[in-house]
C-alpha cells in the first residue's frame, strides 16, 4: 500500500486526486517532486495502474533520474519496469522513433547539436555574420516551439528580419529532411503535428500512456502544451505541477499563459495549492510573499513555514564591483569560519555569466574552492565535438551526425548540395549516408568530381578503422589530426588568440587519451566507447565536492543553498535594461523572488555605487525590487571608508588567530 501518512494535507489531496484534470501550484521549496513520486506510487499501487501506462515528464535529466530513484525507493517490493519518467525531448524521440517511416524519415535519423544547426543555416546563407546567424536562428526557434510552418512564418513575417528568417526556415527544414536529420525543437514539434494529422497514431499512444504528470509545467512552451493536451484527449488524465511565480524562461519560449489555457482547454480541472515551504526562514518568504506580490496573479499564493523566524535578510552597498567581490569573500570566510560551516554551503548568484569575473577572482586569491555552474563542459567544445565526430565515425561508420560533422570539418570540397543528395539517396535506400557513398546507384546521380572527394574521406575512415584495432590510440590520433591538417583550419577560421586555446584544448584531449589508452590497454575503438559515457555521464553531479556555488539566477531554480549572497541587484541588471515594463518587468521580479527563495538559512543582498560600462565609470541605482522585500530588512548606511573596512578585517583576522590558538594549545 502507498504510505502517504508523511505528507501534508494538501500534498495527500494532490497524490490521491484522480477523476478531474489536476493543477498542483506548487511554491517554492513546497516538496513538489514528493507529491508527483508518491502519486505515482499511489496510481500504480492502489489505483492497478500499469507502469507502462504511466508517464512523467519534466525538463532536465537529472530531474528525471531523480524522480525515477525515488519513485523505486517508494514501491514497496513491487517493479516500477516500463515506467516512463523522461524529459518532454526524450518522450518526442521515443515518439518520432516508433513512428518515423509515418513522417517520412528513416528510424536512424540525426540529431543535430548546436553548432551543426548554426553550420546548416550559416551556410544557406553564405554569411560569416555569427550574430546575425545566432539571431535568425532564435527567430526560427521560437516559431517552431509556437507550432508555426516556414509558410505560415513567410505569411506572417512584420520586418526584414522576420522576411528573412522565414526564408531561411523553409530552406533549413528542406535541408533537415534531406540530411534525414531533426534539430531540438523537432523533437516536439514533430510528433504534435503527426497526431493532429493522423488520429490512429495518436489513439495509440493516448492507449499507452493513460496518466501524465508534467513537472514544472510553468516552462512549458505552446509545442509542449499541445503534446500534453493530445496526449491526453478527452480524458483529461493528468497532473500538471508548477509555480506561475517561477516562469522565468519566456525568452525561451516558456508561456506564461499555459497555466490560464489549462482551465479554459479543461473546464472540470481542480486547483491545489501547495503553500507550505520547507526550505527557508519566515523572514525570507516574508520578503519573497511581499515581493512577488507586486506582479498580477491568477492564483494568489502565500508561503510559510516552521523553520522559525531566523536571521535578518541583509542588504549592502558597495563602491565598486572589486569591492563587492572583496566583501562578500570576506563575510563568506568569516561566517564558514565561526560557525564551522562547509564552502559547500554557500553560493553567489547573479543575473548574468559576466558579473562572475570578480568574485571568481576573489576567491581564487583566498584559495577558497568554487564551482562555477552553467559553463561548457570539456566534451561539449566545438574542437573537441569535431574530434570525437572523427572517432565515433570510425567506432560506427552508421553515425550520420559524426559523418556529416566530420566530413565538413575541415572542408574538404564536399557541398551542401553533394551532401543533400546523398541525404535523400540513402533516405530512399534506409542505408547510412556512409553506405550510401559507396553504393553504385548513388555513383549513377553524381558527378564523379563530386563523388571522388566523397570515398576518398570514407576510404580515409575505413583505413583508419582497421589501424584503430591494432595501433595505440594517442598515435593514431595525432597522425589523424596531421592528416586532416585541424590546426591549420583553426588559424584559418578562428582569431589567433581563440584558435591558440581551442588547440590546446585537443593536445590535452589527444594526451589523455593515449593516457588512458595506455593505463587501460584500451584501443581507440574501446576509448570512444568510455568518451560517449562520460560525455552522457559528465553532468550528472553525484559528486559533492566542499566548494561554493556560483551560478546564474536561471541556472539556480530548483536548487537550495544554507546561506545566499545575491549579488549585483541594481537597476539595468536586474531588472535587465532591456525588461524595463509589462510582462518583461514582472518575469525579472519573477527572477528576482526565485534567487531569494533559493536560500534557507541566512540572505545577504548587495549592490555597486557604481560599475564601469564601456571603460567609463557609470552611477548605479540600487534594484527598485529591494524597496518591494517589505520593511524587516537590514538596509545599508553609507560606503563603509577603506580605511574602516581594513581595519575590521584585521580585528576578524586577530580573532580568528585568537581562536586558532586556543584550539592547538599555543
Amino acid at each position: 500500500m502507498a504510505d502517504l501518512s508523511h505528507l501534508n494535507p494538501q500534498q495527500r489531496a494532490a497524490a490521491m486526486h484522480l477523476g478531474t484534470p489536476l493543477l498542483v501550484l506548487a511554491g517554492a521549496g513546497s516538496g513538489k517532486t514528493r507529491v508527483i513520486t508518491h502519486k505515482i506510487a499511489y496510481l500504480i499501487e492502489e489505483c492497478d495502474y500499469q507502469p507502462r501506462h504511466i508517464a512523467a515528464i519534466t525538463f532536465t535529466n537529472k530531474a528525471a533520474r531523480e524522480m525515477q530513484e525515488r519513485v523505486g525507493k517508494l514501491l514497496s517490493g513491487q517493479s516500477a519496469k516500463g515506467l516512463t519518467v523522461t524529459t518532454f525531448h526524450s518522450l518526442g524521440l521515443h515518439i518520432l522513433r516508433e513512428e518515423a517511416d509515418k513522417i517520412g524519415y528513416k528510424a536512424r535519423f540525426s540529431i543535430l547539436d548546436s553548432a551543426d544547426q548554426y553550420g546548416i543555416a550559416a551556410e544557406i546563407l553564405k554569411t560569416t555574420d555569427k550574430k546575425l546567424v545566432r539571431q535568425l536562428q532564435s527567430i526560427i526557434s521560437n516559431w517552431k516551439n509556437a507550432l508555426l510552418t516556414p509558410q505560415q512564418a513567410i505569411d506572417q513575417a512584420g520586418n526584414e528580419l522576420e522576411a528573412q528568417a522565414a526564408k531561411l526556415y523553409r530552406a533549413y527544414q528542406d535541408t533537415l529532411r534531406a540530411y534525414q536529420a531533426v534539430d531540438f525543437d523537432d523533437l516536439i514539434k514533430l510528433p504534435v503535428e503527426l497526431f493532429q494529422q493522423d488520429n490512429e497514431t495518436l489513439a495509440k499512444w493516448q492507449n499507452k500512456l493513460r496518466y501524465l504528470l508534467v513537472d514544472e509545467y510553468q516552462d512549458t512552451n505552446a509545442c509542449q502544451y499541445q503534446l500534453l493536451k493530445l496526449l491526453t484527449g478527452m480524458r483529461g488524465a493528468f497532473t500538471a505541477v508548477g509555480d506561475d511565480d517561477q516562469s522565468i524562461y519566456a525568452w525561451r519560449g516558456a508561456d506564461q499563459q499555459n497555466i490560464e489555457r489549462l482551465g479554459k482547454d479543461f473546464p472540470s480541472l481542480s486547483v491545489i495549492k501547495l503553500e507550505q515551504n520547507y526550505r527557508s526562514t519566515t523572514r525570507i518568504l516574508n520578503a519573497a510573499n511581499t515581493l512577488i506580490a507586486n506582479n498580477p496573479k491568477l492564483y494568489q499564493k502565500n508561503l510559510w513555514s516552521e523553520l522559525g523566524h531566523g536571521e535578518p535578510i541583509k542588504i549592502s552597498a558597495a563602491s565598486n564591483e572589486d569591492d563587492e567581490a572583496e566583501r562578500v569573500v570576506l563575510k563568506i570566510q568569516a561566517h564558514q569560519f565561526q560557525n564551522r560551516t562547509r564552502y559547500g554551503d554557500y553560493a553567489i548568484l547573479y543575473r548574468s555569466n559576466h558579473q562572475s569575473r570578480p568574485f571568481e577572482q576573489q576567491l581564487r586569491n583566498a584559495r577558497i574552492p568554487y564551482i562555477l555552474s552553467g559553463g561548457t563542459s570539456f566534451f561539449e567544445r566545438s574542437e573537441i565535438k569535431d574530434l570525437i565526430s572523427y572517432l565515433r565515425l570510425i567506432a560506427n561508420s552508421d553515425d550520420d551526425p559524426a559523418f556529416i560533422r566530420a566530413v565538413t570539418t575541415p572542408k574538404r570540397g564536399v557541398g551542401a548540395g553533394t551532401l543533400e543528395k546523398l541525404g535523400l539517396y540513402a533516405g530512399r535506400r534506409h542505408v547510412s549516408l556512409f553506405a550510401a557513398v559507396f553504393e553504385p546507384g548513388f555513383a549513377l546521380e553524381i558527378q564523379e568530381r563530386l563523388l571522388e572527394p566523397l570515398t576518398e574521406f570514407c576510404n580515409f575512415i575505413n583505413r583508419l578503422q582497421y589501424r584503430a584495432e591494432r595501433e595505440p590510440a594517442g598515435e593514431l590520433l595525432q597522425e589523424l589530426l596531421r592528416a586532416i591538417e585541424y590546426e591549420n583550419w583553426l588559424y584559418d577560421n578562428e582569431e589567433a588568440r581563440a584558435a591558440e586555446s581551442k588547440w590546446q584544448n585537443v593536445q590535452d584531449f589527444v594526451a589523455w587519451m593515449t593516457k588512458k589508452g595506455e593505463e587501460d590497454g584500451k584501443n581507440l575503438l574501446a576509448l570512444t566507447q568510455t568518451i560517449a559515457l562520460m560525455s552522457l555521464l559528465e553532468n550528472r553531479d553525484e559528486e559533492n565536492p566542499d566548494a561554493v556555488r556560483m551560478s546564474t539566477l536561471h541556472a539556480s531554480k530548483g536548487l537550495e543553498y544554507p546561506h545566499v549572497f545575491l549579488v549585483g541587484v541594481e537597476e539595468e541588471i536586474l531588472p535587465h535594461r532591456e525588461s524595463l515594463d509589462g510582462e518583461k518587468l514582472a518575469e525579472e521580479r519573477r527572477l528576482m523572488y526565485v534567487g531569494v527563495t533559493r536560500a534557507q538559512k541566512t540572505l545577504n543582498i548587495s549592490y555597486c555605487h557604481k560599475r564601469k560600462r564601456g571603460g567609463e565609470w557609470a552611477s548605479i541605482e540600487p534594484s527598485r525590487f529591494l524597496e518591494e522585500l517589505g520593511p524587516d530588512i537590514d538596509k545599508p548606511g553609507k560606503v563603509q571608508p577603506e580605511a574602516e573596512k581594513k581595519a575590521q578585517g584585521k580585528a576578524a583576522l586577530a580573532g580568528i588567530m585568537a581562536m586558532l590558538g586556543e584550539k592547538t594549545g599555543g
